[in-house]
This record gives C-alpha cells, sequence and structure tokens, in this order.
C-alpha cells in the first residue's frame, strides 16, 4: 500500500508547494542541481532515471537549458507535478532496460538521484549496469544517494521513506555505493565526490571514464 498519493491528494492545489517543502528537510535539490552542472558544464543529451513526479528534472532543464532531456519511470505519476519548459523534456514510463535497447550509448549525462535505496538489492547492479550501456562514450553517470547513520535524521528519513512510498527502502554505506558502482564502470571511474546541504548523509558521486584524475571534495557545511 502507498499512502502517499493519498496524502498528497489532501493538499489540492497546494500538493507541488508542499511536496517541495518536505523534500526540503532532507535535501537541498537546488545545490544539488548547481554540483551537478559544476562537475559537469556541457551536455547535450541527459537521461534521468527514475525522475518521479519531476522535482528534479526541472532543476536539470534549468542547469542545461540547450540539453535534450529524457526522465523515465516506472511509475505512471511520471512527471506529474513538472513546471518549466516541457519543450525539450520527454517523460517516458518505462524501464531504464527497455529504453537502453532502442537507445544505447545515446547519453552524455545519465542522473540518478535517490533511486538506489528504493531498488531491491539484488536489482541493483543490472540497473547500474543498463546505466552503464545508455552512456555514450566519454559520458558521465551523476548519482546520489542518502547513505546509513546512527542519526536520529536517518531514522526519520527511512520512517517517512518507507510509509509514504509503501516501498520496503534499503540504504548503503557510502562503502557499499562506491562497490556498487565501481564493480560495473570499474576501479577508478569515481571522479568527484561531495554531500549536499542540509544532511551529510547526502552523497553524490560523478563516475566518469576519462583521464581526469579522482578529486573528492571534502563538504564543510
Amino acid at each position: 500500500m502507498r499512502p502517499g498519493p493519498l496524502i498528497r491528494r489532501l493538499f489540492g492545489p497546494h500538493e507541488r508547494r508542499v511536496a517541495e517543502a518536505y523534500r526540503r528537510i532532507f535535501v537541498d535539490l537546488d545545490e544539488l542541481a548547481g554540483l551537478m552542472s559544476a562537475w559537469v558544464p556541457r551536455a547535450q543529451r541527459i537521461l534521468e532515471v527514475g525522475c518521479g513526479e519531476g522535482a528534479m528534472t526541472e532543476r536539470i532543464a534549468r542547469a542545461y537549458p540547450t540539453a535534450a532531456v529524457t526522465a523515465i519511470d516506472i511509475s505512471p505519476r511520471v512527471g506529474r507535478l513538472f513546471r518549466g519548459q516541457t519543450f525539450a523534456v520527454t517523460f517516458r514510463q518505462e524501464t531504464i532496460a527497455d529504453l537502453v535497447c532502442r537507445e544505447p550509448a545515446s547519453f552524455d549525462l545519465v542522473v540518478l538521484s535517490d533511486v538506489i535505496h528504493h531498488v531491491p538489492a539484488d536489482a541493483r547492479r543490472s540497473l547500474i549496469g543498463a546505466i552503464d550501456q545508455a552512456i555514450a562514450p566519454n559520458g558521465s553517470l551523476f548519482f546520489k544517494d542518502w547513505v546509513v547513520s546512527a542519526s536520529p535524521i536517518h531514522w526519520l528519513c527511512a520512517l517517512s521513506d518507507r510509509y509514504l512510498t509503501g516501498d520496503d527502502v534499503a540504504y548503503c554505506t557510502l562503502g557499499g555505493l562506491s562497490a556498487l558502482v565501481t564493480d560495473v564502470f570499474g576501479p577508478g571511474t569515481i571522479r568527484r565526490m561531495d554531500t549536499v546541504r542540509p544532511w551529510h548523509n547526502n552523497v553524490a558521486v560523478l563516475l566518469q571514464r576519462s583521464d581526469q584524475p579522482f578529486s573528492r571534495d571534502t563538504a564543510n557545511r
């Protein structure tokens, strides 16, 4: 059962504003988008995997105004709350596996924001593998997820995430996330790593197949 959609409908025309305020308790998406555009200044074809109702998609479209953005999710509510220019944004209800069969090695940048912890553990490697197949040569994967910590905010996040989505969410450690992606992309492909306000649980990572050296940015917040 997913009580979240029912709760959201109770807010009527204020739903989007309430959803944005709720999300800001846990993560600053504007800062996340700024980090993404700083790490990957140029991209012409962008894929967002697990876009949900379009909150991060809005930021991607603003950060890359000349790019063509494809946003996919398995939910029928895909892109429902998106507000912004739609001429260069395409929402699709489909899996990454289906998309990559049709458009392999096609995207300069793939974005995966707060998706991994919703995916069953035994399906995560295949998800990252399909993303790997979607990325064009010299392309990038930018992903963010919430990592485990022994703190009240982590337990609040886990409780609200599980209650509102109805998913059996399971969070990774930082080491677990790194191992998951490098198992597919290979050692040395994590180029940058940082945290995003307001909590250090928000870890953003850039993976790239290039000759650029590894750089870890530390957040002083």
